[in-house]
């Protein structure tokens, strides 16, 4: 039996008071973590010549500012120990070469902390949840969490546009056997689609949620812009603003858990292709095109539902030509962006993204096999 994470996201309705002290957690954890980026930035300028030493060197924790800024220890210490733990990670991230090196965190970063389980300090109660400090916190559990299922972590977290969130992350024991792959299907990326299946050569037809809004949306940016930054209107339009873009991130958000949902539950393997997609938006000036998609938030989804039910989703390298290949004779040929139909000598006559998601689809059965 192999031990598995998953997470719960549910709505929070914390009261004043809550609201406070959830705010002061917000600034202490930001406060702690800047602080103590700010001592490693210092010694890495200092040694960054002499890697042994770097290494032996003894970062500060979050025990360290208690003594001098007492108001510290009002708040939860797990959601400043996790602070550390954040910052070690991306440290560590930095020194492997993944990452740039971290930046200070503001307020106009995404405003969270986490808190952790420990001796029974996270309960769920009747339509309430028992928290670090805050104690009893009304939220909507629109979803039942397996008694079996135990809690580890909480992240609580705030949007542009004020609302509360919490994220509870799970461990249980489950043994995920592999499936047998019987049915396979390709798909290829589509910028005004998300993507074109190989089975039928159907678009997933994704609604771009983005473009319905940004008539509305740009009309409330340009209230936005005329008024005085930081007044109370200011704040106001603001969340205007936030409103919009977060039912524009909901929608599509829905939209690719269903998706991915459907090919999770309908085949045992799924084949795409590994793009670049920040890469792919320079290159081509595809732009906002590419992230109202939301492919990245896709295939990560198709991932894990497809995991849980020992299926497997095969990435294929994005330098494989499925584009250019005839999917009925194998042949390759230039094909410029502005032709939609594959047209070959052998007599194939067929769209260029139907094409390809059969090429995908083929490619794919084929890394299977000799796996």
């Amino acid at each position: 039996m192999a031990k598995q994470n998953k997470a719960y996201k549910f709505r929070l309705y914390p009261t004043d008071e809550q609201i406070k002290l959830i705010h002061q957690t917000f600034g202490c954890v930001r406060f702690v973590y800047n602080k103590m980026l700010a001592e490693r930035k210092e010694t890495y300028e200092n040694l960054k010549h002499d890697k042994e030493a770097l290494k032996k060197v003894k970062h500060p924790t979050p025990a360290k500012y208690k003594k001098e800024f007492a108001w510290l220890k009002e708040v939860d210490s797990l959601a400043l120990a996790n602070a550390q733990r954040n910052l070690d990670k991306a440290y560590q991230a930095f020194f492997k070469g993944h990452a740039k090196f971290p930046k200070f965190k503001c307020k106009r970063h995404k405003q969270s902390y986490t808190t952790n389980e420990v001796n029974g300090n996270i309960q769920l109660m009747d339509g309430h949840i028992k928290l670090p400090k805050l104690k009893m916190v009304k939220f909507k559990q629109h979803r039942d969490i397996p008694p079996e299922y135990k809690i580890k972590s909480c992240t609580i977290s705030m949007t542009s546009s004020g609302k509360y969130y919490i994220s509870i992350l799970t461990e249980y024991e489950k043994e995920i056997k592999s499936k047998e792959i019987h049915h396979v299907i390709g798909l290829d990326f589509a910028m005004n689609g998300l993507f074109v299946e190989s089975e039928t050569g159907k678009k997933a037809n994704y609604p771009r949620f983005y473009h319905q809004m940004l008539e509305k949306l740009a009309k409330e940016q340009r209230r936005l812009s005329r008024k005085k930054k930081d007044s109370s209107n200011w704040h106001k339009q603001r969340i205007q603003v936030a409103k919009i873009q977060e039912k524009v991130a909901n929608q599509r958000k829905n939209f690719l858990h269903h998706k991915s949902k459907e090919l999770a539950s309908t085949f045992d393997a799924v084949v795409i292709e590994d793009l670049d997609m920040k890469g792919m938006s320079q290159a081509l000036r595809f732009g906002k095109n590419v992230t109202d998609n939301g492919w990245g938030m896709f295939t990560s989804f198709l991932q894990y539902k497809l995991k849980e039910q020992g299926k497997q989703l095969v990435k294929i390298g994005k330098w494989f030509p499925s584009t250019k290949t005839c999917s009925s004779c194998g042949s390759v040929r230039e094909i410029p962006l502005s032709e939609r139909i594959y047209q070959c000598s052998c007599g194939l006559n067929l769209d260029r993204d139907y094409n390809a998601a059969l090429n995908i689809k083929k490619e794919g059965i084929r890394l299977l096999v000799t796996a």
